[in-house]
């Protein structure tokens, strides 16, 4: 199991993401994105472009933890892995053979989302305790390996705590990556922050980081075992109207993804028509244009959201997704406001 006294910095890297030098003595952790879970319980991962970074990154970082995120190849790969113990079996293989022979420290489930039909995921209400048994399977094989990692990326409001049985996830997990963005997306047809630390004046959903680190350490989550999302990408809301510079206005559409960070810095922030607004209530920048409004995160939100995890003792800090930033200011900012 994972030292719950080290504060998690912790990068998900997908295919097209390429990690300098700086950044991996920065990060304490990599979630590699995405391996998949086939319909027979075991993982597809080979052909993913990082595995030809892996020796030279841990040559960099020897105490860095590089983790294999896995998502599932069909739509009800979870509910159908997890509800046969002959599947598990494989799955409990599968984890083995990650860890003794292929490299990696563990391996971190990203289903989204267990009983929840609405993110076009086959789903079952069994899915509740079956993944409780899922999870088991994967630390049973990360026993056999002699040790290593099982984490999850949990939705982060009230719906994810009723499909998962906390009190056991608890006991079995190293970490919980708790999705502190897309607070507001397509669901929202109302222009917001959408990975803000606290909520505004205002705001109907009131959702947060905040909010949702407190929620999830009342149903049972020792604080240690979070860690606090960060967006190196944007949301974005148009045709929104010119009132409080955009902010909070009901729109025909959801928010959409906007800019990575990369772009947002090169086009966007105080240039081409948006001016930046900062919402202190919030800790959480935006722009506007008079018709568009963009919600990101930035190198001040990320000092707030630091700040956070280091006064509150939260396990640490996350980020999606690492070629968002490749200027690499942002995870700078994270680690000189973490280590300090």
């Amino acid at each position: 199991m994972e030292d719950l006294t080290m504060q998690k910095i912790l990068g998900y890297v997908i295919e097209d993401s390429i990690v300098k030098e700086e950044e991996a003595r920065t990060l304490t952790h990599i979630n590699v994105a995405f391996g998949k879970l086939t319909m027979n319980g075991t993982f597809i991962f080979q052909y993913h472009p990082f595995l030809k970074q892996m020796k030279q990154v841990r040559e960099w970082n020897p105490a860095i933890k590089i983790v294999l995120s896995i998502v599932p190849e069909e739509p009800d790969a979870f509910t159908t892995v997890s509800a046969s113990e002959e599947l598990r079996s494989h799955l409990t293989e599968a984890c083995r053979k990650l860890v003794a022979e292929d490299g990696f420290d563990g391996v971190d489930f990203d289903w989204e989302y267990p009983c929840v039909p609405s993110n076009g995921m086959n789903c079952s209400p069994e899915d509740r305790t079956n993944f409780t048994k899922l999870c088991e399977a994967a630390r049973k094989g990360m026993d056999a390996a002699g040790g290593g990692i099982v984490s999850i990326a949990a939705g982060a409001d009230l719906y994810y705590i009723e499909s998962v049985e906390v009190d056991k996830l608890a006991k079995i997990l190293d970490y919980v990556c708790l999705m502190t963005y897309d607070l507001k997306c397509g669901f929202h047809a109302l222009s917001g922050h959408h990975t803000a630390l606290y909520s505004s004046t205002g705001d109907i959903f009131r959702n947060s980081c905040d909010q949702a680190l407190r929620l999830f350490q009342q149903a049972g989550f020792p604080k240690e075992m979070l860690l606090m999302g960060a967006a190196f990408y944007s949301r974005k809301w148009e045709n929104v109207k010119d009132r409080y510079h955009g902010f909070l206005q009901y729109t025909e559409k959801g928010g959409g993804y906007g800019p990575n960070y990369d772009k947002l810095a090169e086009e966007y922030i105080d240039k081409n028509g948006y001016v930046s607004y900062w919402d202190d209530e919030a800790k959480a920048p935006f722009l506007f244009n008079g018709s568009t409004f963009i919600s990101y995160d930035d190198e001040r939100s990320l000092a707030c959201k630091c700040r956070y995890v280091k006064e509150e003792g939260i396990g640490g800090i996350f980020y999606w997704c690492h070629s968002g930033d490749t200027s690499g200011v942002l995870l700078r900012r994270i680690g000189e406001k973490m280590k300090k």
